[in-house]
């Protein structure tokens, strides 16, 4: 069911960043994991999570298969800014030693 008061997620590039914002729910995952692969170009890539506004399960499922991705390219991949929510799924699923965090910290929006 699509919700139209729900934005749909975005996936971009940011040269060696792949920045991820919006909801990352079973309804958007099997597309958001084909895109994220697709942005597989280089060497060494971060996954920038800070945007990220809703999770479900799901979202384990293809950050793994993103790693897997990543591995048969060999390429690296690891991911920063992971939202509290994502972080608890981490830790209920005892995956978090299988994920690579460099940082959890959600940035600090700047005010001019």
């Amino acid at each position: 069911m699509n919700d139209s008061k729900i934005p749909a997620p975005a996936i971009l590039r940011e040269g060696g960043r792949i920045v991820l914002q919006g909801p990352v729910t079973i309804d958007h995952v099997a597309d958001l994991t084909r895109r994220g692969i697709a942005l597989f170009d280089s060497q060494s890539l971060t996954v920038d999570l800070a945007n990220v506004t809703d999770v479900d399960s799901t979202i384990i499922s293809m950050l793994l298969e993103w790693l897997r991705a990543a591995q048969k390219n060999k390429r690296s991949l690891q991911f920063i800014h992971l939202p509290e929510n994502l972080r608890s799924l981490i830790q209920l699923y005892g995956v978090a030693e299988l994920i690579p965090v460099i940082s959890t910290e959600t940035p600090v929006p700047v005010i001019a």
